[in-house]
């Protein structure tokens, strides 16, 4: 077995999208290669509803997928091909947007007003880009849930982990995308496919995701707040280096964050807010066709 080194640990920072939400970014918008086939990945929480009930009012997509996991309030959902519903805490919507869809995202809160849930885009390989939009609704139910022996917790959206598979399938880049829990204090070794680029989200407790055996540095780049290099915690994002497992230390609280890996396109990336095609030709075609009213290439989703 191979430790994958952490190869830099970052901070979120404050953005604002859709009609005036207020996020934390993880990534985004930035270099591709580090997180290919993995674009952006977007925490959205609040407890003050004023700052996310704008939502994402109606908006388009194309050549990407768009993953939005709940935790804690509802995110209602419709299309422009007449397809609408609920996200409830502990759900996932899985879109693939191909080759072209107008949605909105409008979050509702709580009875305590609070939100809370990540938007994750994949890309899409050049030869799905314009592949038929479809969903896959996921309740959370349909999620498996596993715990290993010493209390450590794995929920599976996507891929194969402890012997276990998660709901979504058929997605291009074949990604794993969990949600793990570890119980304070708790050592573990998390088995991670080598071919692929991987990342860990930290968004509750803290803790390492460094061998103690190790030697070699973390590259960081911190925030003057930001925790000391090996302790990481709340909004904070690590990107690993290769290897086949990962090892993680929960601090004193436990910690809890999001696992993901997929296998790299290493295709060209031509990106315009929410298109991401792989020319800047196709990109340009796709916004007269916005602009022209003929975007919309399928009658239905589902």
């Amino acid at each position: 077995m191979s430790l994958r080194p952490v190869r830099q640990v970052t901070r979120t920072h404050a953005t604002m999208e859709g009609a005036g939400v207020r996020l934390e970014r993880a990534f985004g918008f930035g270099k591709t290669k580090d997180f290919d086939p993995f674009l952006l990945l977007d925490d959205f929480r609040n407890d003050d509803p004023r700052n996310y009930m704008a939502g994402f009012p109606w908006h388009p997509h194309r050549g990407i997928e768009t993953i939005t996991y709940v935790l804690a309030g509802e995110v209602e959902h419709q299309d422009s091909l007449g397809n609408r519903g609920t996200l409830t805490p502990g759900g996932v919507q899985w879109m693939t947007a191909g080759s072209g869809i107008l949605h909105q995202e409008m979050p509702r809160g709580d009875e305590q007003g609070r939100m809370h849930g990540f938007q994750l885009w994949a890309n899409l390989p050049a030869a799905h880009k314009m592949t038929d939009p479809r969903y896959q609704d996921i309740a959370p139910a349909e999620i498996p849930e596993v715990m290993d022996d010493d209390g450590t917790k794995a929920r599976i959206i996507c891929g194969e982990f402890w012997g276990q598979r998660g709901p979504v399938e058929g997605v291009a880049a074949d990604p794993c995308y969990l949600d793990i829990s570890v119980p304070a204090g708790r050592k573990k070794r998390l088995k991670v496919d080598v071919t692929r680029n991987a990342f860990a989200y930290v968004f509750a407790g803290s803790g390492t995701f460094r061998d103690s055996s190790d030697p070699r540095p973390v590259l960081t780049e911190r925030s003057p707040d930001a925790a000391p290099a090996y302790t990481i915690g709340n909004h904070s994002l690590v990107l690993f280096d290769r290897g086949d497992e990962i090892a993680v230390e929960a601090g004193p609280e436990g910690m809890r964050f999001l696992l993901v890996s997929g296998k790299p396109l290493e295709e060209p990336v031509a990106w315009h807010g929410p298109i991401v095609m792989n020319t800047q030709q196709e990109l340009q075609q796709a916004i007269r066709e916005l602009n022209s009213g003929t975007f919309i290439r399928k009658s239905g989703a589902r």
